[in-house]
């Protein structure tokens, strides 16, 4: 039996080691990799079915087209038909006005491996386009966290073991990131306390020494009432702020005269002494980590949220850099030069640059696009239709389309609305190079077995169709279609890459993967200084907006949440029977006082709605839920967030989608209702 070594590239922290068991050429089982230091050779469930995974009888396996669009009627097609009529239609858009800009692409984090940014590179090669900008993820909190500390680098995650405090603030690590838990349960074995603040008593806040319930988007006032303390028991650490900060006098003043400790109670629903009790964690217990979920900023106070959690984090230590340890994502990335990312487009004799639009409102700044508008739009590693919000955008977008083309491993609802669908590789079917977005580690992904029927991989999907508009058209695309895998990989092992991971050349990771070897630290240098909560707009007497309500939201009472699933990510793992085993029904959780006020008894039938429409679900009752907040999983037949309201946050350059901003109300369904 041949052994192979890969890296699980889903969106998800852990990025974790594999190992793959072939025989005959086809794959046998999968475990965890005991050389990768972060997973330690465990995997998660979903890890554990990727044999299910890649022979799921659900894979697509040969090219489709539709006719009509969203008919259903799906007729298989050669690669090469497949090319000839994309081809085609780039070549008449680029004819009938005078550039690509009416060809665009929505991609973003299905594989997160360094080669699946050929989809950028194959569209930077044919000159200006139509591409998405943004993170729909986490770009809010990487901007706050570079504003306080010039940088988003979080400390080796394996470090929290050595913690004497741990306060995780709107993660949920034993769903969303099972491989930390060891580390944090280690330091507690060592006598580290866990202190989980969320509004949603969640399997990580069932294992903690403190669970503190707060009221949804409200953290931000958390973190200046308990600063506010930290101050007035001079509990904080004044050489730092004399010495590491640039507007301590401002902050100061701030605090004392503006935030009030009986309106911070308010807002947040949490009682003093509680607060006071999560101040004494930060004054005495070192060190201390800080663990920010991306949930925390999925709302209109995103940025200032994480910003005034910054600042309570690194007030509360007294012994140096090292233990300042605020933990929110690690931009491993950054280290490597991406070459298919940053591609260079050729130049245009009129058109200077491509056109951007913002990942979070793409579909309707899309539909209004002019000179030219929208025709082709490609879609891969990702399913708008099941996980953005402002459906009828899409729907009204998908209209104006000539051409709509995704690549996927399963028929998608985002697949299901294409002209064209092709079919997409495992990772066990190419070679790839991945890093993570939390640990430190670098790994190598091995092909091992042939692709499932007629699969590809994104890259060789782009060699080969820009190939074909080449030979149709001389120069029309500068992409370099006889690279391999294994030139992309070798071009991002630049000299400044081996040396921080301590690589020669691939061989060396094909022998295990390989540590980051210069440690960071959450600030960008030694002589930066942190920049304390700022409140803005001088003058205004609130330190956060209130969630924005118009008069047709008044109807509906009720905060909606949408975390993530234990054996699910996002829309991904729906298909496999090992991990949900039942016809899964829509499940719809709510409180006890929701469930009193509309009349709603457990495993009810009801209708979740708002302006955007409506969801069929079953009740589930929960008396840990807070009174006016909902709680629906993502992704199913009937995805909920079609009922996700856009919302742009303060900074609309640069902001995350704002998912938990979005208003709902209940009933007991009725057949009229549907």
């Amino acid at each position: 039996m041949e052994i192979y070594r890969h890296a699980c590239p889903r969106n998800c922290f852990s990025t974790c080691g594999m190992l793959s068991y072939i025989e005959d050429g086809k794959l046998m089982k999968v475990s965890g990799d005991a050389k990768h230091g972060y997973n330690q050779g465990r995997l998660c469930a979903k890890g554990y079915a990727y044999t299910q995974y890649v022979y799921n009888p659900y894979r697509l396996k040969h090219p489709i087209k539709q006719t009509p669009r969203g008919s259903g009627n799906w007729e298989r097609i050669s690669w090469e038909e497949a090319y000839d009529t994309i081809a085609d239609k780039i070549l008449e858009l680029n004819k009938r006005y005078g550039s690509n800009l009416a060809s665009g692409y929505n991609k973003f984090s299905g594989n997160i491996g360094l080669l699946h940014y050929a989809v950028e590179g194959m569209f930077n090669s044919i000159g200006p386009h139509t591409k998405p900008i943004g993170n729909p993820c986490l770009i809010t909190g990487e901007q706050a966290m570079r504003k306080s500390f010039g940088q988003m680098n979080s400390m080796m995650p394996e470090k929290m073991a050595k913690m004497n405090a741990i306060v995780i603030w709107g993660a949920n690590p034993a769903v969303t990131n099972v491989h930390q838990m060891k580390f944090i349960l280690q330091a507690r074995q060592k006598g580290a306390k866990l202190i989980v603040i969320d509004p949603v008593f969640t399997r990580t806040a069932a294992t903690a020494d403190i669970f503190i319930q707060i009221n949804p988007g409200t953290d931000g006032w958390l973190a200046l009432g308990a600063a506010k303390l930290l101050i007035q028991s001079e509990s904080y650490d004044q050489e730092f702020v004399r010495n590491q900060t640039v507007n301590w006098e401002e902050f100061h003043q701030y605090v004392n005269e503006q935030v009030d400790l009986h309106e911070v109670c308010r807002q947040t629903g949490i009682a003093l002494d509680v607060i006071c009790e999560l101040v004494s964690i930060y004054s005495m217990a070192e060190p201390c980590a800080t663990w920010i979920g991306f949930g925390i900023q999925r709302n209109v106070n995103g940025g200032k949220n994480i910003s005034a959690i910054n600042t309570l984090a690194v007030l509360g230590c007294h012994s140096g850099q090292e233990n300042r340890c605020v933990y929110y994502s690690h931009s491993g990335i950054d280290d490597f030069p991406v070459n298919l990312l940053n591609h260079e487009e050729p130049e245009h004799p009129i058109v200077l640059h491509s056109r951007e639009i913002d990942i979070n409102n793409f579909a309707e700044n899309a539909s209004k696009l002019v000179d030219p508008p929208l025709k082709l739009l490609w879609i891969a590693l990702r399913n708008p239709l099941s996980q953005d919000q402002d459906f009828q955008a899409w729907e009204s977008l998908m209209n104006e389309l000539e051409l709509i083309v995704t690549v996927d491993l399963f028929m998608t609802k985002s697949a299901e609305m294409s002209d064209i669908v092709l079919p997409a590789a495992s990772h066990f079917e190419e070679m790839d190079l991945n890093v993570s977005y939390w640990h430190h580690w670098l790994s190598i992904n091995e092909k091992a077995i042939p692709p499932y029927y007629e699969a590809k991989s994104d890259l060789q999907i782009a060699r080969e169709l820009m190939k074909k508009l080449n030979d149709r058209s001389p120069g029309f695309s500068n992409f370099p279609s006889e690279r391999e895998p294994i030139d992309w990989i070798r071009m991002e092992l630049t000299p400044s890459v081996k040396k921080l991971y301590s690589v020669e050349c691939i061989d060396d990771l094909l022998e295990g993967p390989r540590l980051r070897t210069e440690e960071v630290s959450n600030s960008s240098s030694s002589s930066f200084k942190f920049r304390l909560f700022s409140q803005g707009n001088k003058g205004t007497s609130t330190h956060f907006i209130n969630r924005r309500k118009t008069d047709v939201e008044e109807s509906y009472p009720f905060q909606l949440l949408t975390p993530q699933s234990l054996l699910k990510i996002h829309s991904q793992y729906e298909t496999m029977p090992w991990l949900n085993q039942a016809a899964e029904q829509e499940v719809v959780e709510l409180s006890e006082y929701a469930a009193e006020k509309n009349g709603i008894m457990e495993g009810d039938k009801v209708e979740l709605f708002n302006q955007n429409g409506k969801i069929a679900a079953i009740a589930r009752i929960s008396r840990f839920l807070p009174q006016k907040v909902i709680l629906v999983k993502q992704a199913g037949k009937n995805p909920i967030n079609r009922l996700i309201v856009h919302r742009p946050q303060e900074n609309k350059e640069k902001s995350s989608m704002n998912f938990y901003d979005s208003s709902v109300n209940i009933r007991k369904w009725r057949e009229k209702n549907g």
